[in-house]
């Protein structure tokens, strides 16, 4: 589901750290901090690349000329759907860049200088609506919402958790969502459930066979 091409100038990182940054940067958006179900982000997890690069030519528009090695410098390039580019930017750009500040870190050099110095740069790229291939098929947006809620959607796992008052869960993605803040909501068997977003509204409208009105 997200494809996270990282180029680095060659020599920079060894076989060890670029496998260390790639579960960085994973580690970094799929963290477990009880505002999703588990079994969705594990689903995600197994949807998840990254794939680090050495470019045989790096130039930079410096002046005088600089080496892009010294200090090294990274260009990422996350790949999503489309429709998720908006949303999703503002909350990835934190932690990739952490990600590669710790990898920085690991290596003895400043992990300070990617957030003082342009030297990391995060490019979040939208493939157009249908442009996925998964299980030997192109793939909506939607399609692949329904895909990685699969397991909790059967499951339920986590649906008796206390939760804060005010706060709710969403029983498509096991988001905790402030139901007053929300307009997203459906009413099934006498129960009033709410939505993070439309996609889990229109999947779990369509797993209860319920028509939607907006």
């Amino acid at each position: 589901m997200l494809l996270i091409d990282v180029y680095v100038p060659p020599g920079v990182l060894d076989g060890r750290e670029k496998q260390e940054l790639g579960r960085r940067m994973i580690d970094a958006l799929m963290v477990e901090d009880g505002s999703h179900a588990r079994a969705v982000l594990d689903a995600q997890r197994r949807l998840t690349q990254v794939l680090v690069h050495e470019p045989a030519g790096w130039v930079l528009g410096d002046r005088p000329a600089a080496d892009p090695a010294d200090p090294p410098r990274y260009l990422v390039r996350m790949t999503v759907p489309a429709p998720w580019r908006k949303d999703m930017a503002p909350h990835v750009v934190g932690p990739l860049t952490d990600a590669i500040a710790a990898t920085e870190e690991a290596a003895g050099r400043d992990p300070g200088r990617v957030r003082d110095e342009p030297h990391v740069t995060v490019q979040v790229v939208g493939v157009s609506e249908g442009g996925i291939g998964l299980l030997g098929r192109s793939l909506g947006s939607q399609e692949l919402v329904e895909h990685v809620t699969r397991d909790y959607r059967t499951g339920q796992q986590g649906t008796e958790q206390e939760l804060p008052p005010g706060m709710a869960l969403d029983p498509v993605c096991g988001m905790v969502v402030d139901a007053a803040e929300t307009v997203l909501t459906l009413e099934h068997e006498g129960v009033l459930h709410v939505f993070c977003d439309g996609s889990c509204r229109r999947i779990f409208a369509a797993d209860h066979g319920l028509a939607l009105s907006r």
